[in-house]
């Protein structure tokens, strides 16, 4: 029986040469592509993969979002991280969310289909380079429940954050979203109060710096 994967990267020509890497084992089966975080919450509702393959990096919703509630709903999906980022702030957030493993972009196949098979038999795989700062945090006793965009706002406040700084209107945001114009500048104001923000650039800073967004997307 093969193993169910969804790919979720916001640059194409990284999710093909997954696919295609992937699918020469034969006991692993990419079932869908998404290429923001959004997309790919719909596609574990109507795909019901095995392991997610998630990068943490992506427009609309970011991966550590999608994790978190990927997961609430279905406990049983292994979610792995494949990123660029070894910043402390990605890796530990990705890992509170719910991930169940995270490597680097730069790894070899062989470690992305081992990351697979061990997260399926429900033990955690991290690369080297993450699994130190792992281990760092944890020696200097760095508390788990550091003030960050994840303990501080909601979920909808940090997609409304998310979506403010890539630029969308409030239109734009309330459509996204499936919420009205109001309910988007009431959740700003909100964001605004918490953070002790009040320009859209000094949002957008914080939010790159949270891991919400990247200067990339």
């Amino acid at each position: 029986m093969s193993i169910k994967i969804i790919i979720a990267d916001d640059h194409q020509i990284v999710r093909q040469g997954l696919r295609t890497l992937l699918e020469k084992e034969p006991d692993l089966e990419v079932v869908a592509e998404a290429e923001d975080g959004r997309k790919t919450v719909s596609l574990v509702e109507e795909m019901h993969p095995q392991v997610v393959i998630m990068d943490v990096n992506m427009p609309e919703l970011n991966g550590i979002e999608a994790t978190r509630q990927i997961l609430t709903r279905h406990p049983g999906v292994k979610v792995i991280a494949l990123s660029m980022h070894t910043d402390r702030r990605f890796v530990l957030n990705m890992m509170r969310a719910g991930a169940s493993g995270y490597l680097l972009k730069d790894c070899a196949f062989e470690e992305l289909s081992q990351a697979i098979r061990l997260v399926l038999a429900n033990k955690t795989y991290l690369s080297p380079g993450v699994a130190e700062i792992i281990i760092q945090d944890y020696v200097r006793g760095i508390p788990q429940q550091a003030s960050s965009a994840f303990s501080v706002l909601t979920r909808r406040e940090r997609e409304v954050l998310q979506l403010m700084a890539e630029g969308k209107s409030t239109s734009q945001i309330a459509e996204a979203i499936h919420v009205s114009v109001k309910t988007v500048e009431t959740h700003r104001q909100q964001i605004m109060n918490k953070l002790g923000i009040r320009s859209i650039a000094e949002l957008t800073k914080y939010a790159i710096r949270e891991g919400l967004t990247s200067l990339e997307i």
